[in-house]
C-alpha cells in the first residue's frame, strides 16, 4: 500500500501495492483542512500501519495462505474480529469428536494394520481414508505397540530377575579356587584371628562389626572399605559368618589377604554351638515348607495376570521371590544376642554395602534404651527410595495384619544397623519374629512376601531409634537416577535391589564406588576374570 501527495498538497491518494486501482483518494481544500490536521492524519496512519503489518505477519505464520491484497487480508481477519473460528479450528474440533467416538468403540477383528506411521500415511493417500477410518487404524496401532512394549518390559524384568539370582561365573570361580587353596595351602588354613587376638573378639572397648554372607568378593569389599575408611582401624573387629559350603573359600581369602591392624574372624554357621536346629525350628520349617521352594524357585509367570498389573508391581513381586530370603544367613541377624553372648553393641552390615566414612561414632549414638538404631525410609526427597511405610510391605486385607499394624507407620532399613545387644536380651524380639513367621506360613504367605524385613518390622516395633539418614543411603541397586553428590557424602551406600555392582546388570555410573575396593591385582581375582570387560 502506498501514499501519494499531490504537488499542491490538496489531495492524498492511497493506492494498492500493484498500482492497478486507487483504493482511496482524499481531496484537501485549503480553506477546510489545515496543515496541522494533515500532520495529525499522517501521524495516525504511521501508528496504524505497523499494527496492520504485525497482524498480517501473525496470520501468515499461523499457516494462512499469503494475501496480496487488502481484500484477501480482510477475508482472513474478519472472522477474528467477529469472534468466529476459521476453517482449521473447525476441522480440528470435528476430528476431536471422531477421536472421542472411536475411543469408545472396539477394534474390528482381523483388521490389517500398517507396520509404521509412514505406511499408514501412504495407505491414507492411496485408499482415500476418511477421518474415522484413520482414527480406528491409529488406535489399533497404538494398542498393538502398547501390548508389545508391555510384553518386552515383563520379559526384561524376568531376565533381570534370573540374572540377579544367578551366581556370576567369575564369583563362582573365585569360590572354587579359594576352596581348593584351603585344602592344599597351610597358609590358607591358618587360624583367624591369630591366637593372641582371640580375647579381643569379646572385648567391648573395640568396634565390632557383623557380616553374614556367602559372597566372598562382596564380603571383601565391605571389610576393606570399612577398614580403609576408619580413623582407628586397629580398634576394628569383623565377625564374618558364612554357610558351610562357602566357609573354606571365605577363610582362605581373609587368611591370604589380611587387613592389619584390623582383626577378622571367619566362622561358618555350623561352628556356632547355639545355632542348632533345636533353637531355630522356624527356619527349618521355612526351608521344608511345601510351597516355599515352588514360590522362590518356580515359574514366576504362572498365575500372574500381566494385563492387570504394572511393570513396577511385577518387579516388586519378582524381587520378593529372591532365593536369598529362605537362606539362614538372611535370618541370622535375629539371633545376634545368642551368637555373641559377650558383646554389648554391634553394627550389622549387609554384604552389598560400601563404607565410605569412619563408623566409630555410631557407638557413641545414644539409643535411649532402644535396641535397633536404623535409618527411617519414609522420609526424604527421593520418593522411590524413601517412601516406604508398613503398607509397602504388608497385606492389610489380611485380618491379623489389619488388626495389629498401622499402614502409615514409617518403615526403616536393614543393611546398616546398630544393635544394642544388652538391651535386646531384655526383650522378646526373637520370639515375636518366630511367631509371625509361623503365622505367615499358616496363611500360605499371604501376610507378606518380601523376605526378612516384614517380620523384623513387627518384631522390632517400639524398639527402633531413628538415626540420621546420612549414615545409610539406600537404592543404588534399583534406582538408576541416584544423586551422585549424595552418594559421595553418605557414610554407607547400599546397593539394595537387583542391580548389584558385581553383576553385569549393575549400573555403570554407580559401580566405581564399589570396584575401587576390589583388588584386581590379586591372582585369584585376575585368573577368574572378575568384572573383566
Amino acid at each position: 500500500m502506498q501514499l501519494h501527495f499531490s504537488p499542491s498538497m490538496r489531495s492524498i491518494t492511497i493506492s494498492s501495492s500493484n498500482g492497478f486501482f486507487d483504493f482511496m483518494k482524499i481531496k484537501i481544500g485549503a480553506r477546510h483542512i489545515s496543515y496541522r490536521t494533515l500532520f495529525h492524519t499522517i501521524l495516525f496512519l504511521a501508528f496504524l500501519l505497523p499494527f496492520v503489518f504485525i497482524l498480517t505477519a501473525l496470520v501468515t505464520l499461523e499457516g494462512v495462505n499469503k494475501c496480496s491484497s487488502l481484500d484477501c487480508l480482510g477475508r482472513r481477519l474478519g472472522p477474528r474480529f467477529l469472534g468466529r473460528a476459521d476453517d482449521s479450528v473447525r476441522l480440528v474440533q470435528e476430528f476431536y469428536k471422531i477421536l472421542y467416538q472411536v475411543n469408545s468403540e472396539e477394534i474390528p477383528d482381523g483388521l490389517k494394520l500398517p507396520e509404521s506411521f509412514s505406511q499408514l500415511v501412504s495407505e491414507m493417500k492411496n485408499n482415500h481414508y476418511d477421518a474415522k477410518t484413520f482414527a480406528i487404524k491409529l488406535k489399533a496401532m497404538m494398542e498393538k505397540y502398547d501390548r508389545e512394549v508391555r510384553e518386552s518390559k515383563f520379559a526384561e524384568l524376568m531376565n533381570k530377575h534370573f540374572a540377579a539370582t544367578a551366581i556370576p561365573k567369575g564369583i563362582h570361580c573365585l569360590s572354587l579356587r579359594l576352596t581348593d587353596e584351603y585344602s592344599s595351602n597351610a597358609h590358607a588354613r591358618k587360624q583367624l584371628p591369630s591366637p593372641e587376638f582371640l580375647p579381643l573378639l569379646s572385648d567391648n572397648s573395640y568396634y565390632h562389626f557383623v557380616l553374614a554372607s556367602d559372597n566372598i568378593l562382596a564380603a571383601s569389599v565391605v571389610v576393606t572399605s570399612a577398614v580403609q575408611s576408619a580413623v582407628k582401624p586397629e580398634k576394628i573387629v569383623f565377625h564374618i559368618i558364612t554357610d558351610k559350603k562357602t566357609y573354606a573359600g571365605m577363610h582362605s581369602w581373609f587368611a591370604l589377604n589380611p587387613l592389619p591392624p584390623a582383626i577378622v574372624e571367619v566362622k561358618g554357621v555350623h561352628q556356632f554351638d547355639w545355632l542348632t536346629r533345636e533353637n531355630v525350628p522356624v527356619l527349618e520349617a521355612v526351608e521344608n515348607y511345601h510351597g516355599i521352594r515352588n514360590y522362590y524357585h518356580g515359574n514366576h509367570i504362572a498365575g500372574a495376570n500381566l494385563s492387570e498389573t504394572t511393570p513396577r508391581t511385577f518387579a516388586s513381586k519378582l524381587q520378593a521371590r529372591s532365593p536369598k530370603y529362605i537362606s539362614i544367613l538372611n535370618h541370622l541377624r535375629i539371633y545376634l544376642p545368642e551368637l555373641f553372648p559377650n558383646l554389648d553393641k554391634v553394627v550389622f552390615l549387609d554384604d552389598d554395602v560400601v563404607v565410605q566414612r569412619d563408623l566409630s561414632p555410631l557407638w557413641e549414638i545414644g539409643l535411649e534404651g532402644k535396641v535397633n538404631g536404623a535409618v527411617e525410609t519414609c522420609k526424604g526427597e527421593d520418593e522411590w527410595v524413601m517412601s516406604k511405610r508398613f503398607k509397602t510391605y504388608f497385606n492389610f486385607s489380611h485380618p491379623l495384619i489389619a488388626k495389629n499394624l498401622n499402614p502409615d507407620e514409617c518403615a526403616w532399613a536393614y543393611g546398616m544397623n546398630i544393635f544394642d545387644l544388652h538391651a535386646w536380651r531384655k526383650t522378646n524380639i526373637r520370639d515375636t519374629y518366630h511367631s509371625w513367621l509361623k503365622e505367615n506360613l499358616k496363611s500360605n504367605l499371604t501376610m507378606w512376601k518380601l523376605g526378612t524385613l516384614p517380620p523384623a518390622l513387627i518384631a522390632f516395633k517400639g524398639h527402633v531409634h531413628p538415626i540420621d539418614p546420612s549414615w545409610h543411603m539406600l537404592g543404588l541397586g534399583y534406582q538408576e537416577k541416584t544423586d551422585i553428590e549424595a552418594v559421595k557424602q553418605a557414610a554407607v551406600i547400599h546397593y539394595n535391589g537387583q542391580s548389584k555392582p558385581w553383576l553385569e546388570i549393575g549400573f555403570e555410573h554407580l559401580r566405581p564406588f564399589w570396584t575401587k575396593y576390589v583388588n584386581y591385582s590379586n591372582d585369584f581375582v585376575r585368573n577368574c576374570h572378575i568384572l573383566d570387560s
